[in-house]
C-alpha cells in the first residue's frame, strides 16, 4: 500500500501530461483579428436600378464603383421583404385571397389565374415567400433552408400531387464560382471538339477522342471528314451527364440551368413573385398583381453581380487556426485527427470520383453579361414565346462592357483585418496561376438509383410531355445526355433518379439534405446514395463505427461562415446550424 501511495504522485502528472497532449488546443493567433471597416454605405430601402447608369459607369472607367453599387443593389433586393404594393406575389385566383401558396395550382385555369394555360411564363411552383431571405437562412442570410422551406413543384402544370416534386433550398456561398468553371470546362470541350475534327480532316479517318473537362470525363465523341468538313458521328459518340448541346450547367439539382442570370429572374419569379421586366415585357402585369415592371434589367444585373459575389465556403479548421472560434467551437487536436482521417477515408472509398475536392480555374474574373455566347441570352430568341422579352443588348446588358470582378479578391464579406494584414476570408486561394475552387463536386449529372427515383424526370421531353424546361432556355433530353437512346426502353426510370453531384463545400450547415431534404443526417444522405454511387455506399457502410465518425467528423469540417460583427469587433463565431448532431 505503501508502494501504491508513493507510485501515484509520480504517474498521475504523466496521465495528466498524456490528457493535454491529445486534448490541449493552442492558443489563438495574436494580434487578434477584427472585422475590417466596411466601405458600404447606410442600409436602404428598394428602389429599382438603371442599367443605363451601370453601363455609363463602366464606360467611363469606373468599373470597382459600379461592381460595389451593383452588390449592394442586389443585397437589398435578396433581403428585402416585397409588399404587394411593390409587386411581391401574384394572383393566385379562384377562392384563394393570398397572394403566395405552397402548393402549385394548376387546377385554377381561367383567364389570369395561376394555371392558366395562356400566360406568357408559367410558374411551377409558388410564389411562396416576400425574400429571398426568407429560405435562404441557415446559418446566415445566403444559406440553406430547413424543409419548411421545402418547395413543392408541378412542372407538368397537371394539379396532380402525386406527380408533384419537391426541392430543398440550396446554400448560394462561391456562385460565381460554379459559373466561372462551367464556362472553361465548355470551352474545354468545344475545344476537344475542334481538335478531333482537325485531326479527323489531317488523317482522313475517324478520330475517336475522351470528353475531359479540368479532369472529368464527360464521355466520348468520334469525328469523321469524308467530304472534307469534320463532322460529329452520333452513333459512335456517347455524351454522359450534360445536354446535348455540350454546355455544362452548374445550377439546380438537376444541374439544369446554365448562367446565374438566368436562374436568378426565375427565381424571383417564382418564389417571391417579382417579376423581371426582360423576363415577361415592359409595362406588362403577367402575374395580375396590379403591378408592372416589378424588377427593372438593372435590377436583374446586380442580382446576378451579388450572387456572383457571394463568399466562398470555408472549414471549422480554417476558422479556428484564424483565431476566429472560441471555446467550445476550438478544433482539438485530436478533433483534427479526426478530421484529416475522415479525408482520407473519404478519397479511399471512392466519394472523391464525384465529389472532386477541388477544380481550378485559369481566369477568376466573372463578368455580367458573360464573355461566352453560352452564358447568356441569344439575341435572336429575344421577344420570342418563352424568351427573354426584351432586347437585352439594347437596353445596355453588354458583352463589351459587363460589370466585372475578381473572384480571388473582390468578395465584399467577410474581409477581416490582423492587425495592417487584410484577409478577404470570402476570396478564393489564387496559387501558381490558378483559382483554386474546393468545391467537392463536379458540375456532371449522375444516375443515383431507385431510391431516390422522384414521380418525373423534371427535365423530360418526351412524346407524352414536351414541356419546356422549368429554368434553363435550352431544352434537355435526358435519354440521349445521359443512359443512351438504345437503353431507354430497359432504363425509363433513370432520368427521375438523375441528379447534379451536389457540391460539399459547407455541407455541416445545411441539413437536412439532399434534393428533397429526406436525410436528417449526413449517415442517412450517404447510405441512399445508389446507382453509380452504389460502390462507395457499400464501402461506406462496411467501415468500422469509428471510421464511419471520423467520415462524417471530415464532412463536418465543410461549413458557411458569415461575419455579422461591426466593423473593427471580434468576428462573430460559427453558427450552431453548423453543429453536427451525428
Amino acid at each position: 500500500m505503501n508502494k501504491l501511495i508513493l507510485v501515484l504522485p509520480a504517474v498521475i502528472p504523466l496521465l495528466s501530461a498524456c490528457e493535454k497532449s491529445s486534448h490541449t488546443i493552442p492558443p489563438p493567433p495574436s494580434p487578434q483579428i477584427t472585422a475590417c471597416p466596411s466601405d458600404s454605405g447606410a442600409e436602404k430601402d428598394y428602389s429599382p436600378m438603371d442599367q443605363s447608369d451601370l453601363l455609363t459607369g463602366v464606360k467611363a472607367g469606373k468599373n470597382q464603383e459600379i461592381f460595389q453599387e451593383a452588390f449592394e443593389q442586389g443585397d437589398v433586393i435578396f433581403g428585402t421583404h416585397f409588399t404587394l404594393e411593390q409587386g411581391g406575389g401574384a394572383y393566385i385566383g379562384g377562392s384563394e385571397k393570398s397572394h403566395y401558396t405552397r402548393i402549385p395550382r394548376a387546377d385554377l385555369k381561367n383567364p389570369g389565374e395561376w394555371g392558366d394555360p395562356n400566360r406568357k411564363v408559367k410558374r411551377p411552383t409558388g410564389p411562396n415567400a416576400q425574400s429571398c431571405v426568407s429560405c435562404h437562412s441557415q446559418p446566415s442570410e445566403d444559406g440553406a433552408g430547413p424543409t419548411s422551406a421545402n418547395v413543392h413543384r408541378d412542372h407538368r402544370f397537371s394539379g396532380n400531387p402525386e406527380l408533384m416534386i419537391q426541392r430543398n433550398t440550396p446554400h448560394l456561398f462561391g456562385a460565381g464560382a460554379l459559373q466561372r468553371l462551367a464556362e472553361e470546362m465548355t470551352e474545354e470541350l468545344y475545344d476537344v471538339k475542334d481538335k478531333a475534327g482537325k485531326k479527323a480532316c489531317a488523317t482522313k479517318s475517324n478520330v475517336k477522342q475522351d470528353l475531359i473537362a479540368k479532369g472529368i470525363n464527360f464521355g466520348y465523341i468520334t469525328m469523321t471528314c469524308e467530304s472534307g468538313t469534320a463532322t460529329f458521328n452520333k452513333g459512335e459518340s456517347k455524351l454522359e451527364g450534360l445536354d446535348p448541346d455540350w454546355v455544362i450547367r452548374p445550377y439546380e439539382w438537376k444541374k439544369s440551368v446554365a448562367f446565374l442570370r438566368d436562374f436568378m429572374r426565375h427565381a424571383g419569379h417564382n418564389e417571391i413573385g417579382m417579376q423581371g421586366v426582360e423576363l415577361v415585357g415592359k409595362e406588362i402585369d403577367e402575374d395580375n398583381d396590379g403591378i408592372k415592371n416589378e424588377l427593372s434589367v438593372g435590377d436583374m444585373t446586380a442580382f446576378t453581380v451579388y450572387m456572383a459575389a457571394q463568399p466562398r465556403p470555408t472549414t471549422k479548421v480554417e476558422l479556428d487556426d484564424l483565431g476566429i472560434l472560441t471555446g467550445d467551437q476550438r478544433v482539438t487536436p485530436a478533433e483534427r485527427e479526426q478530421i484529416k482521417h475522415g479525408d482520407q477515408l473519404f478519397q479511399q472509398i471512392g466519394c472523391t470520383s464525384c465529389h472532386k475536392a477541388e477544380l481550378t480555374l485559369n481566369n477568376p474574373v466573372f463578368q455580367e453579361p458573360s464573355e461566352y455566347e453560352a452564358y447568356r441570352d441569344k439575341k435572336e430568341d429575344f421577344n420570342k414565346a418563352d424568351k427573354v422579352q426584351v432586347d437585352l443588348e439594347a437596353e445596355g446588358v453588354l458583352p463589351e462592357h459587363p460589370v466585372r470582378f475578381d473572384l480571388t479578391h473582390d468578395q465584399p464579406q467577410n474581409q477581416l483585418c490582423k492587425g495592417k494584414e487584410k484577409i478577404n476570408l470570402g476570396a478564393f486561394e489564387y496559387k501558381n496561376g490558378k483559382t483554386i475552387v474546393r468545391l467537392y463536386g463536379d458540375l456532371k449529372r449522375h444516375w443515383m438509383g431507385d431510391e431516390l427515383a422522384e414521380s418525373i424526370d423534371e427535365l423530360e421531353k418526351t412524346d407524352e410531355y414536351s414541356g419546356d424546361s422549368n429554368m434553363s432556355l435550352n431544352p434537355y433530353n435526358p435519354v440521349n445526355a445521359i443512359i443512351g437512346s438504345e437503353n431507354y426502353t430497359t432504363q425509363a426510370n433513370h432520368g427521375k433518379s438523375t441528379f447534379g453531384t451536389k457540391e460539399l463545400w459547407g455541407v455541416a450547415c445545411t441539413g437536412p439534405w439532399l434534393h428533397d431534404g429526406r436525410a436528417t443526417s449526413l449517415s442517412s444522405a450517404i447510405t441512399l446514395h445508389g446507382g453509380e454511387a452504389a460502390g462507395s455506399r457499400d464501402q461506406f457502410k462496411g467501415l468500422p463505427a469509428k471510421d464511419q465518425k471520423d467520415v462524417i467528423a471530415f464532412l463536418g469540417n465543410q461549413v458557411l461562415y458569415m461575419n455579422t460583427a461591426e466593423p473593427g469587433a471580434t468576428p462573430s463565431g460559427l453558427s450552431s446550424d453548423c453543429d453536427l448532431k451525428n
